[in-house]
């Protein structure tokens, strides 16, 4: 078994086990080790797994695991296997007889189960493991369908449950699982850290985006290329990710979009009426590349290129390919090396997925790399709002990834009676102890910390509030102690005060020291943090509270975007200013002080500068308040 299937097969008895690894990681596998083991040793007699869609059912077709060492193979019929043409009834029925048959394994849809579910009582799941693949489709909304069928079958049956995803943050407000659900989950996590680190040939991988005026298939001011062209590299197998036809980068005519993306690489050669591939000679080098248009949506065409898609044994086979809602969950290409996104995805969930096409192992690569192609806001735009909102959520969604890929540190208070305790040794420099830091002590807590961290963290970067104080117009201590705890308490209501702070406390150390650099000068260590070094035996979380967590964000938007832009973004966010509440207002209080005596005036709120512009809101806000106070008696 890799690292990560070990890890799962250890939690294997769990009644409820949450796997959250990365694509390319190897869940499938995972989830053949332990289904084999509940059948064989738990008493299960059945096994149903439910995949997105009919194409990441070969994922689960027959596989040869006792000449490996382990003591069955995975032989699902041909027969159950329902992730085939035809239609829902046929495969309903098809669900039916095999909760009365002798066949052990079922591989289907999230449709055909939704549809089966509908002709069964709960309990008719009963000594039965339900493995639900790319759980994320999954919501605690009542008008999810998906969902409703996991709870009735948690509430009313004794069914075991195996939930697999790349990621658990699905991209708006509402969570997978209710709280008191999702504790009843066992949880298992593997990062992208530990995944690259235990690869034989991928050892790293690049986040990036590339910003472009108007159409991202015209010339760029000041360019002879377009935006694509520059930024496509025709030497590395790539995926193209065209707009979706209801976004404002598109051109709404998702063919047109696959000419546009020919027109520059090169000129069409011809079409394989075999195969369905495009032959394209490059415009650059002359070169013919194999392309596959998976935007095409007539079914026989798609059915020749995806069937020599599946054929496609060496790099040689296929140059590029060009998807818009295909190519993401379960889709195979080890040879990708660039995962190439043009414009905003409204799921970060969806940007894990189109990387995790890049992140396989393959010994024709050492690096992949995902490039989101970003359109900038323009001052004329009608669509302005979006298009900033649409750019800091890509921003702060490829700074998280950046954090996910990062090395792991723990970190534990600081206490000078804990410098010979034996919890505080740190041999491969992983632990950081930070002074006044708290530590948590309830298990709901640490669940949190150890397998929701980076989910809590994307729920936070991409809350609308928080994305109105990223470019630099709200203080830092405002951020960390007011509007990061406020988000925490709404997603986890379960939590107490002492909870929530623990919890806050880690996501903030965590993002800040993730988002700076550690560097060694003799036999000290140093971290610099927002532009200066500290003596990382310094460190106290009342200095990390004063620093800003998007503070990297500020400075991708300072560097990678005009002047005048930037001024769209910021006079954009000015207009929906968040509401200045108490909290606020006290944090601010000081730095109202701290103002009049070093300028000799109060903050004026006609400012420029955002920050001051806060201050007199917050005094405006405050002498309110008295005068409330006052007139109350």
């Amino acid at each position: 078994m890799r690292e990560m299937q070990a890890k799962a097969y250890e939690a294997r008895t769990a009644k409820y086990l949450l796997l959250k690894a990365p694509p390319a990681s190897g869940k499938s596998r995972a989830l053949m080790f332990i289904a084999l083991d509940k059948l064989m040793h738990q008493g299960i007699k059945k096994v149903i797994v439910a995949v997105p869609e009919r194409s990441i059912g070969n994922s689960f077709s027959p596989t040869e695991l006792t000449k490996y060492g382990f003591f069955a193979n995975w032989e699902p019929a041909q027969r159950y296997n329902l992730c085939t043409p035809g239609s829902e009834g046929s495969k309903v029925q098809a669900f039916l007889n095999f909760l009365q048959g002798k066949e052990q394994i079922l591989i289907c849809t999230h449709a055909t189960l939704r549809f089966a579910f509908e002709g069964l009582n709960e309990k008719d799941l009963n000594d039965c493991l339900l493995a639900i693949d790319e759980f994320h489709h999954v919501s605690a909304d009542g008008d999810n369908r998906l969902g409703e069928v996991i709870r009735n079958v948690m509430q009313k049956s004794n069914a075991h449950i195996v939930a697999m995803t790349g990621s658990y943050f699905r991209g708006d407000s509402i969570p997978v699982l209710l709280p008191e659900d999702e504790e009843k989950f066992t949880k298992v996590t593997y990062n992208y850290y530990d995944q690259l680190n235990g690869y034989e040939h991928l050892k790293s991988l690049g986040i990036g985006y590339h910003f472009y005026q108007g159409r991202y298939y015209k010339k760029q001011p000041e360019s002879e290329l377009s935006a694509l062209e520059e930024i496509l590299d025709e030497n590395l197998k790539t995926i193209i990710h065209i707009p979706s036809v209801n976004s404002a980068e598109s051109s709404k005519e998702k063919y047109e979009e696959v000419s546009h993306v020919i027109d520059c690489i090169g000129e069409m050669e011809y079409q394989d009426n075999e195969t369905g591939i495009l032959y394209v000679k490059s415009k650059r080098t002359g070169r013919i590349l194999k392309i596959a248009d998976l935007v095409n949506d007539n079914q026989k065409e798609r059915d020749k290129v995806v069937s020599y898609l599946r054929g496609v044994s060496k790099p040689d086979d296929i140059d590029m390919i060009i998807a818009l809602g295909m190519a993401k969950e379960g889709f195979d290409w080890p040879f990708c090396e660039h995962a190439l996104t043009i414009g905003y995805r409204g799921s970060l969930t969806e940007i894990i997925q189109i990387i995790g096409r890049a992140t396989r192992d393959s010994e024709n690569k050492t690096h992949a790399q995902f490039t989101n192609l970003i359109a900038q806001p323009d001052a004329v735009d009608d669509d302005v709002k979006l298009a900033v909102n649409n750019m800091l959520k890509a921003i702060t969604a490829s700074l998280l990834m950046e954090q996910v890929l990062a090395p792991n540190f723990k970190f534990k208070p600081k206490y000078p009676e804990n410098e010979g305790d034996e919890d505080s040794d740190d041999n491969d420099g992983k632990i950081i102890h930070i002074r006044g830091f708290k530590k948590a002590t309830s298990q709901r807590a640490k669940d949190i910390i150890e397998s929701d961290l980076n989910d809590l963290k994307a729920r936070i970067l991409q809350d609308d509030t928080m994305l109105k104080a990223m470019p630099g117009n709200i203080e830092p201590e405002v951020i960390n102690t007011v509007l990061i705890p406020k988000i925490i308490r709404e997603i986890y209501p379960d939590l107490n005060e002492d909870e929530v702070e623990a919890v806050r406390q880690y996501v903030v150390v965590d993002s800040v020291i993730k988002n700076s650099t550690i560097e060694e000068q003799g036999s000290k260590k140093f971290i610099r943090m927002a532009g200066s070094f500290v003596n990382i035996d310094d460190i106290s979380i009342d200095l990390i509270d004063t620093i800003n967590p998007f503070q990297k964000a500020f400075e991708i938007l300072s560097k990678s975007v005009t002047t005048s832009v930037l001024r769209v973004i910021q006079d954009t966010i000015t207009v929906s200013k968040i509401d200045m509440t108490e909290e606020e207002a006290i944090v601010l209080w000081p730095k109202i002080k701290e103002w009049v005596v070093k300028t000799g005036e109060q903050p004026n709120i006609q400012s420029f500068d955002p920050k001051e512009q806060r201050m007199a809101q917050a005094l405006i806000f405050l002498r309110e308040a008295k005068r409330k106070r006052a007139q109350n008696g």
